[in-house]
């Protein structure tokens, strides 16, 4: 391997990491402010009647949208279809049509 394609290789695998850790803040800000609301909008009345409420997760839910949004900027496209998915898929057809005969 060269120089200049490790440092490459490097320098995705920083952004990778830091992209990662950016949603992981993201993760725990939005579950600090939003344990926060609930438990200063339940304060005055009876915690089960306050955590009946659907008003108090007003912003938990619409911030939670932009934080799957977030999540799946970062993990999803290689969740579901891997770097080696695509290899892995070509050699099965290859294979696939290896053994079908033509006639």
């Amino acid at each position: 391997m060269e120089p200049t394609e490790k440092t490459y290789q490097y320098q995705l695998a920083q952004k990778r990491v830091k992209k990662i850790k950016d949603f992981y803040i993201h993760l725990l800000v939005y579950s600090f402010i939003n344990v926060a609301i609930i438990a200063v909008n339940t304060r005055d009345e009876d915690l089960l009647e306050g955590l009946q409420d659907w008003g108090n997760y007003f912003t938990a839910f619409f911030w939670g949208i932009g934080l799957f949004f977030h999540w799946w900027s970062v993990f999803g496209p290689d969740f579901f279809f891997g770097k080696n998915w695509e290899e892995k898929k070509i050699r099965q057809l290859m294979e696939k049509n290896k053994h079908q005969t033509w006639e």
